[in-house]
């Protein structure tokens, strides 16, 4: 029996799961909460949650191992027959799954430069894992994948082919295991995939994908997880003049404001005190106007995704929220939607409301010209498929 480990690390959260035969044995999620770090385990249909300390977040690897020898679950490491780790790096390289190889790390250190704060945490764990789980194959799941195919009119900047080409400069496009998952789901609640769609991934990094019949056609992040809308502390779309005038006027390198644009600019940036937006509608509440304006400016920029993408796809049948935010926040699913009405989108309130951390439809069966749903996010399940096929096809 083959018994499969997934990796997630995000910016600011980590997941692992383990996975037999395309069924899920254990899951555990590290997230920041509240200024503490919760741990949620579940095992079958059983969930725990505990606060632990930054040093066992730090060494979450050592801590899960913990828990699945405590719990039972495998009676020893080397039960782990392969590990599927999530790949958010920019390149042509990176746009498809590969056997994690001495060649791939170099590839990854050499992206390092393009998208720290998701591949310093990413290459650490790499590392980890083969101290920790020597010899197992492991597999890197390409979070770009999904939008492979774009077209060119999506995935070109606007620069000279030969500088494109030369260094590589394209919209790749991020938290496409997470669509690919969406668009298996959509299938099975509604029973066939609708022409029009657009996916709302609303995290800590938040994209908006529009999706023709199953397919990418376009996406908001592009040769980076920076670009696109207002994220917890990534700053989304800017002037490119703007990032010359900053390099020319604020005294930080090149790598200084790389970092600034990643960790302390968006949700954080604007109201000053937190990304967290459950935080930010407390905030809010008590009349914080740096609150306000980030939370506004949240909205905004998911509102104006949505309308360009109905656009560009010549009209919209269904909108999907995802991730934290997106499953979670009946409150901005709502606040998002109530300047939609001009584009069909009409949600029923009490529905909304309802519909917390998972599947079901929002919109108002009657009055609502486009269906809008919450689809709870398969990222690691996606990933568990990807690994077995892949790793399945490199044995064979």
């Amino acid at each position: 029996m083959s018994n499969y480990l997934i990796v997630n690390t995000g910016s600011s959260s980590k997941k692992y799961a383990l996975y037999t035969e395309g069924r899920e044995l254990f899951k555990i999620y590290f997230e920041h909460e509240n200024g503490d770090i919760a741990a949620t385990t579940k095992i079958g249909e059983e969930s725990h949650k505990t606060v632990v300390s930054q040093a066992q977040y730090g060494s979450s690897l050592d801590y899960l191992l913990e828990v699945l020898l405590e719990t039972k679950v495998i009676a020893d490491k080397s039960e782990i027959t392969a590990i599927g780790v999530r790949i958010v790096a920019p390149g042509n390289y990176f746009l498809g799954n590969k056997i994690i190889d001495e060649k791939y790390i170099v590839k990854l250190q050499e992206a390092k430069q393009q998208a720290p704060l998701h591949l310093e945490p990413i290459i650490s764990e790499i590392k980890k894992i083969q101290s920790v789980l020597p010899g197992i194959p492991m597999a890197g799941i390409s979070d770009s994948a999904f939008h492979s195919d774009l077209s060119p009119q999506a995935r070109l900047y606007n620069l000279p082919d030969g500088m494109a080409t030369k260094f590589g400069i394209y919209r790749f496009g991020y938290h496409g295991i997470s669509a690919q998952s969406v668009v298996n789901k959509i299938k099975t609640l509604l029973g066939s995939m609708p022409p029009r769609t657009i996916i709302c991934h609303l995290g800590s990094g938040s994209s908006i994908h529009a999706v023709k019949d199953g397919k990418s056609f376009d996406t908001s992040m592009g040769f980076t997880p920076l670009e696109g809308v207002t994220m917890g502390t990534r700053i989304g779309n800017i002037d490119a003049g703007a990032v010359l005038y900053l390099l020319q006027k604020s005294g930080m390198s090149p790598t200084e404001l790389e970092n600034y644009f990643n960790t302390e600019c968006g949700l954080l940036g604007l109201s000053g005190k937190t990304p967290d937006i459950r935080e930010l509608i407390e905030l809010e509440k008590s009349g914080n106007a740096g609150a306000k304006t980030a939370l506004d400016a949240f909205i905004y920029s998911v509102r104006k995704y949505i309308g360009a993408y109905a656009a560009a796809m010549n009209g919209l049948d269904l909108l999907v929220f995802t991730a934290t935010i997106g499953e979670r926040s009946s409150i901005m699913r709502e606040r998002i939607c109530r300047g939609l009405a001009g584009l069909g989108i009409v949600i029923d309130s009490e529905q909304n409301d309802q519909t917390i951390s998972r599947d079901g439809l929002i919109h108002k069966e009657k009055g609502s010209p486009v269906k809008a749903a919450v689809i709870v996010t398969d990222e690691m399940g996606q990933m568990a498929y990807e690994t077995a096929t892949l790793c399945d096809r490199a044995t064979s």
